[in-house]
């Protein structure tokens, strides 16, 4: 079995050990030579369309009015601060993400027929994966930030200044481009046939989403890398900075004055949100590098046979939508959580001291909002 961007057709490979072995079926039903095993794939092509574009729809639109109002509030002599900095550079990615979408569908609307050629085969495919991974680290960096926020909210002060955030985001372009820009080296074109319906013994062009049979021995320990570094790790990071936060909110609960009940509904409103967002994100990405991890191990033949691939192969296209979603799940986020509270770990006095400091104190926990709705203006 090999994978192109719902992760089957092209060349397919055998289940064992050893050099693969190849066939010219891409048919909607993929077969497995060797170990006598077919998978229907027939609903991808209906399935997968359907998703990207309401995926490329949403993203296109919600990051849109995002950005411009972000720009129209930069304009409007308002200065941008820390929380609005991450915000941009999350939406401009999960935008670039969106924009990569349409050429996916028009591949399966094609049945996985590539008609554009090696260089946007292997641009698209790129474009995908660095786009997410982008995303992914934006969002850890986000929920760094929020730990800091209300955890240790004098160190914030100085390690989130916009100099040492906008150093940050520019660190995350560039390791997030060393870190997939072997795809450009993996991904490309390659000639295979089809066995179904009017089409028997034509060929065609296909884009693979991860190598051709020759090198996929060489992409799968890179494909485990960049799952763990890109995914895995990121995905420890928001867990036990999302825990502490939400520990440090629970100790502010106890006992406290009666003039603050308005503060203590915030809080509590706050760990929803948080708890939102965390099980949001391992929705959307655990699901996938999951299975992919193991489709990849899978079509390496170190794991289960066919019926296990059926199961892997099925689950890995129903999660890639998942996984696309989040690039307009973040920017609903930011619409639906926009209640302009205060934060829920200070008093009054305390917060429009820091606000005037640092404008940051808002953010960590209030999803991706901006100054000009706030009764309170943050400078």
């Amino acid at each position: 079995v090999s994978v192109n961007d719902s992760g089957t057709n092209g060349a397919r490979r055998g289940l064992h050990h050893g050099p693969a072995v190849a066939s010219p079926n891409t048919s909607a039903t993929s077969s497995l030579p060797s170990a006598s095993c077919s998978i229907d794939e027939s609903y991808k092509y209906v399935f997968l369309p359907v998703c990207y574009s309401l995926t490329f729809l949403f993203s296109l639109t919600l990051n849109s009015v995002v950005l411009l109002r972000s720009c129209r509030s930069n304009g409007g002599g308002r200065r941008w601060n820390t929380s609005l900095i991450y915000m941009v550079n999350l939406a401009t990615t999960d935008l670039m993400y969106g924009l990569s979408l349409p050429f996916l569908v028009a591949s399966y609307v094609l049945r996985d027929r590539w008609v554009f050629g090696d260089f946007m085969c292997r641009l698209v495919r790129f474009l995908f994966y660095f786009n997410l991974y982008c995303s992914i680290f934006f969002l850890t960096c986000i929920s760094v930030h929020r730990y800091l926020g209300i955890c240790h909210p004098m160190r914030t002060i100085t390690l989130e200044s916009k100099r040492v955030v906008k150093g940050t985001c520019a660190l995350v372009w560039v390791v997030v481009f060393v870190l997939t820009c072997p795809i450009f080296r993996f991904a490309q074109t390659g000639v295979c046939g089809n066995r179904t319906g009017d089409l028997y013994g034509d060929w065609y062009m296909n884009c693979w989403d991860d190598a051709i049979d020759k090198e996929f021995a060489e992409y799968v320990p890179y494909g485990i890398v960049l799952h763990l570094l890109g995914f895995f790790v990121p995905f420890v990071i928001i867990a036990w900075c999302y825990s502490h936060v939400v520990r440090t909110i629970f100790r502010t609960l106890r006992s406290p004055p009666s003039s603050y009940s308005h503060y203590i509904r915030r809080r509590r409103k706050s760990i929803k949100t948080i708890l939102t967002i965390t099980l949001l994100f391992a929705l959307c990405f655990l699901p996938f590098h999951v299975t992919r991890t193991l489709f990849l191990l899978l079509r390496r033949g170190q794991l289960g046979g066919c019926n296990a691939m059926k199961a892997v192969s099925i689950c890995y296209k129903v999660t890639r939508p998942l996984a696309s979603c989040n690039a307009w799940l973040n920017a609903l986020l930011y619409f639906l959580t926009g209640d302009k509270g205060a934060p829920c770990c200070w008093g009054a006095e305390r917060t429009v001291h820091r606000d005037r400091r640092s404008g940051s104190l808002w953010w960590p926990l209030t999803i991706l909002t901006f100054p000009a709705n706030r009764r309170v203006r943050i400078s």
